[in-house]
Formats: C-alpha cells, structure tokens, sequence
C-alpha cells in the first residue's frame, strides 16, 4: 500500500487474539494474506467445518484492502465483449455469473454476521466524453451474458458525458468494517510474514507450519516456480482522494476515457479517482495534484480529507488467476490478478477456491482457472511482460548517471551515480539523504522513484519500498540494503549552504 494510509484504516478494528504457538503446527489449510481474498476464503472454509488458519505479513486490510474504492460490481469497465471474442458465450457467462452472486453474498454475509459496514444497493455507470461505440458494444454483450444495461446521455456529474451505460442493483461499503467482522471467528497470525513455501511446509518469522493445502492470497504470488506469476502479471498503481463538501452522488461511476475519473460516495465524501500508471513508470509524479486539480475545478468548496494510492495485479486477458497454483502442485491454490476488480473477484475467489477444497462443483472454475490458455491472448503478454523486465534489467546495467546527490531538491528523490556506483536516494525537508542499493532483491531490475508516493517502485513486477528501504510490498520478500553515501554513512545531514 502507500505511504499514505485510506481512511478506511481505523485503529479501533482488531483481529481476533490468537494465543496458540504457530511453530509446529500441522493443520488442514493454510492461507497466506489478510486481505479481502485471504479472509473471505478462511471465512467459508471455517463455515464448511473446515480447520484453516490464516497468516499475515502486517494487519488485517493493510495491503491492497486498504486502498480500495470499494465498489462491489459486475461492470468491470470495457470488458464483456473482449471476453466473448476471447472465451466464448458460456465462460464469458462464468464470469459474469460469479461477480453477479458475489455483490449478493456480501449483503447475505454483513446481515448474517450483524457487520455493520455501510453496505447499499447503487447502481454503476460506465462514460465517456469522447466516443459511444465501446459503450454499445459493452452493453450488446452485457446483454448477451443476461446483464440488464441501460445506455442513457443524462447523469448527475457536474459535466457532459456523450453517453454512460448504467447497471442497476450493484452495491458499495466499508471494506476493512466488514473485513474485520467476517474474521471475527478465524484463527489468525499478524505479524507473520511468509518467507518460504516448500511442498506442505511454510515457514514464517514465527515459526513453521505444515498443510494439506496451501492458499496464496497475497495479492502478488511470491512463489517464482512453479506457476511464473512474475511472467504473466503486471502491477498498476491508481490514486484517490477523498473530499468533503464536494458533491452527493446516487451511483459509481468510471471514465473509460484515457482521462476518465472514478467517482463514489462514501457517506458525505465523494471518493475521486484517477491517474493511474504502470508501476515502476512515475518519475515525474504529478498524481495527486491532477486530481487535486479536477476537483477544484468541479467543486471549487472542496475539502481534501485523505489521499491514498493503491496497487493491482493485471492480467493480460483481463480475467483473474483463480484456482491451481500450477499443474505440478495440486495442494497449492491462489487469487491473483483482479484487474482493478478486488471486491468482487475477492469474493469470486473465496467461493471458488473453498468449493474446489471441499469437492463441490466451483462456479467458474473454467474462466478463472491459471492453467487456461488463450493462444493470442497468452503471446501478447508474454511479450509485454518481457519487454518490460528485459527493461528493467538492461536499465541496470546500460543506463548511464542521472544526477548527483547535490543536485537533488529537498524533498526529491532519484538514482544517483552511475552503473556499479549507483544509489537509490531521497533528500528529506531538512537535507537529510537517506540512501539505497536501488536493485530490487526479486529479480535484480533498477527501481524508480515514484515522486507522489515517496517510495521505490520497482518496473517489472511491482515490489515497492520505501524511502528507508523498508518493504512495502511484493513479490520481493526482503528490505533493500542501506547504502553509504559518498560521505560515509547511510544517511547524512545536507550541510547549510553559505550565506
């Protein structure tokens, strides 16, 4: 997640108190990740009479859960149609089947569990300002997948749209409100971070642990082989701020433009999203401020009362890796790759991966599965992820200095140096510089600074540090190694300049 915290973090939610040793324990499921994916299925294998167990790197909802819009929809953007030209008519129906039923399981589960998390019916607007055909051909297809879509020219935004396709009876909430109420009952290990998984063995910095199976629901699969998800996964990052005395909405809605905005309620706050790149790729920042920008232009009284960012595993078809880890482990399961579409792809998952343990019948166990393969749909990708890490790693080796640590402002941060030379460092608002080895540990690519969120961003597979070189998140699973200064010491105060 971002160095700056959503306001859906709230220190008063605590998971259940777990006093059990974890060091030696054989138990009959483990599930590695606390977010939505990782709870959601611990929650239902709990409910299926099932021993599950559930390990956490940090906090509940400290991840990806953390920085959701949290809208809770089947209209996942431009998307129907591409999946019936990529998998036919009846798997198309799989996905749309499994998103319908998971915007009613939450309401069904926040009323069962008496999960007081702000969940409502509202319907989901896609718009553009520019061109109508995409919008038509998205509802042809909804309509095809028997997704009722209503196209209409008049919205509630406080600007003309050329067209917006709307979908009825979807829903938004609290996400770490109603995460937090759904773990009530589980068995749960925080600060438990992962480090490696071996056949039924996991060990962790509390332990090891032993399964029959074992979930991976930790956004990013840190396991490289089997399964390469490095190869077939790339990560995005999106920005949102959350405004007061801006303007009450009915429904959700997302700009398909390449400009489009994400807008939501959340009580008296609208959530404004947007500006949104490939992680790894934001030297110049400039996130923040372009929707700081639009909101003042829309509701000039406005009042920013948080700014978050978020990141999302992509997939090249656009469909999320639900199922398998890989065909040569058949006790290792996982949920990745949710496309900007956690909520509903997490409860997707969580049915899905509970069903599959239990020997019923999976919905979607076709359209979701890691071992599909779309001929055309599977080269385009390999081509785009390799491109990229062949990048990112001749980045490493042939891109040449870039500044000198005197050069940087105050407040900035950038590679310095040159090849064997280089550093990764950031000069605070007093001219401390604190100092990096910029390579990531995951697979050896030159990170970059990502200005808006003062973190180290790493191109190829979207592992992320902070300025410090602590890890915020994977698929690297160690610190970067402080680096020493030209000065001496990894960290050094700016002299004052002369006056």
């Amino acid at each position: 997640m971002s160095g700056q915290k959503s306001y859906w973090m709230d220190p008063d939610l605590r998971a259940p108190a777990c006093t059990v040793p974890l060091d030696g324990r054989r138990v009959e499921n483990i599930v590695i990740g606390g977010g939505m994916a990782g709870v959601l299925t611990a929650y239902f294998l709990h409910k299926s009479g099932r021993e599950v167990i559930l390990l956490e790197a940090e906090t509940l909802g400290s991840g990806q859960t953390g920085g959701t819009t949290a809208k809770i929809t089947c209209q996942h953007g431009l998307l129907y149609h591409r999946l019936i030209d990529t998998f036919g008519l009846a798997r198309a129906r799989q996905y749309a089947d499994a998103n319908r039923r998971a915007i009613d399981l939450y309401g069904r589960i926040a009323e069962a569990e008496g999960i007081d998390c702000g969940y409502r019916r509202a319907p989901a607007f896609l718009y553009t300002r520019v061109d109508s055909d995409a919008l038509l051909r998205e509802q042809e297809a909804a309509a095809r997948l028997g997704i009722e879509a209503a196209v209409t020219a008049q919205t509630e935004l406080p600007f003309e749209v050329r067209l917006a396709l709307r979908f009825d009876d979807q829903a938004l909430f609290r996400p770490l409100r109603f995460l937090y109420g759904a773990a009530r009952r589980l068995e749960i290990y925080e600060h438990t971070r992962v480090q490696t998984v071996r056949d039924h063995e996991v060990q962790t910095t509390g332990g090891t642990v032993t399964g029959k199976n074992i979930i991976f629901a930790c956004h990013y699969p840190f396991v490289s082989a089997p399964g390469y998800y490095f190869a077939r996964l790339q990560s995005q990052r999106s920005y949102v701020l959350a405004l007061e005395n801006a303007q009450m909405l009915e429904g959700m809605y997302l700009g398909v433009d390449q400009s489009g905005l994400s807008l939501r309620m959340d009580g008296e706050r609208l959530l404004l999203g947007g500006g949104g790149h490939p992680t790894g790729q934001h030297r110049a920042g400039g996130s923040y401020d372009m929707l700081r920008k639009r909101a003042k232009e829309l509701w000039p009284h406005s009042r920013e009362a948080a700014a978050w960012s978020a990141q999302d595993c992509m997939t090249g078809d656009g469909v999320p890796y639900i199922g398998r880890y890989s065909s040569t482990r058949s006790n290792w399961l996982v949920a990745t790759g949710f496309n900007k579409w956690g909520m509903t792809s997490s409860m997707a998952a969580a049915e899905l991966l509970c069903d599959m343990i239990c020997g019923r019948n999976a919905l979607g166990r076709d359209i979701f599965s890691p071992q599909r393969f779309s001929p055309a749909a599977a080269v385009k990708q390999a081509v785009s992820i390799g491109l990229k890490s062949t990048e990112g790693l001749a980045r490493r080796f042939l891109e040449g200095p870039r500044a000198e640590i005197s050069e940087l402002p105050r407040g900035h941060g950038g590679i310095v140096g040159a090849f064997d030379n280089r550093l990764g460092v950031y000069k605070d608002e007093s001219g401390t510089v604190w100092a990096v080895d910029p390579i990531c540990p995951h697979m050896g690519c030159l990170l970059e600074w990502n200005p808006d969120e003062k973190s180290w961003d790493y191109p190829c597979h979207g592992s992320r540090f902070d300025y410090k070189g602590h890890l915020l998140g994977g698929p690297a699973q160690t610190a970067l190694e402080p680096a020493t200064c030209p000065c001496g010491s990894p960290k050094e105060k700016e002299k004052p300049a002369d006056r």
